[in-house]
């Protein structure tokens, strides 16, 4: 069951109460009692890429955390999108401002729901157009891994495995698809 972090009012800062929204809604809402504003609180959304290299595909970036959560784990270059642009631009910022890679987006390649933490995970697959790497503040390396040589177990985040397992699968098959899933 999901508890709203919500103490505040963002119109008033008044301290909100919790309960049914009495226009006939049937989520338990952050209300204000002072000013009636009703709080809703949405999924966040963690937009990235699979940047591969070469004419098989069969190397993939993989940056080093730099940050917690996760610090020293290894990760596809992915982060929270930002307003006023598309999961798509997002993942292209991302991938540049994590890895400083140059890359070409092909498709949609894994929607991940983590319901858990209020979260859904884009990754796009992205060809990538040279194999220099200039990470930012966020990533002590970026470097470039075939299938037998990723850490498996130093991977950050379930979503990177499950998206990174889908990959060399459909390499493997000669065929790329979307695949979306749920992460307990």
């Amino acid at each position: 069951m999901f508890r709203s972090k919500i103490k505040h009012c963002r119109e008033c800062g008044t301290a909100v109460e919790h309960r049914l929204p009495d226009d006939g809604d049937t989520k338990v809402r952050a209300i204000c009692p002072h000013c009636a504003t009703i709080h809703y609180e949405n999924p966040l959304n963690v937009v990235g890429t699979v940047p591969f290299w070469g004419p098989d595909g069969g190397q993939v970036l993989l940056c080093k955390r730099n940050i917690e959560p996760r610090y020293g784990k290894w990760t596809l270059p992915a982060g929270f999108m930002e307003l006023g642009e598309s999961t798509l631009e997002g993942a292209v910022r991302e991938t540049h401002e994590e890895a400083g890679a140059e890359i070409e987006i092909l498709d949609l390649f894994t929607v991940l729901n983590v319901v858990r933490v209020g979260q859904v995970h884009f990754y796009y697959r992205a060809q990538l157009l040279s194999e220099t790497f200039h990470p930012g503040h966020e990533t002590q390396e970026a470097r470039l891994f075939r299938e037998d040589e990723i850490p498996w177990e130093e991977l950050a985040f379930r979503t990177v495995k499950e998206t990174l397992e889908r990959y060399f699968e459909d390499r493997r098959q000669g065929r790329f698809s979307v695949h979306t899933g749920d992460i307990a």
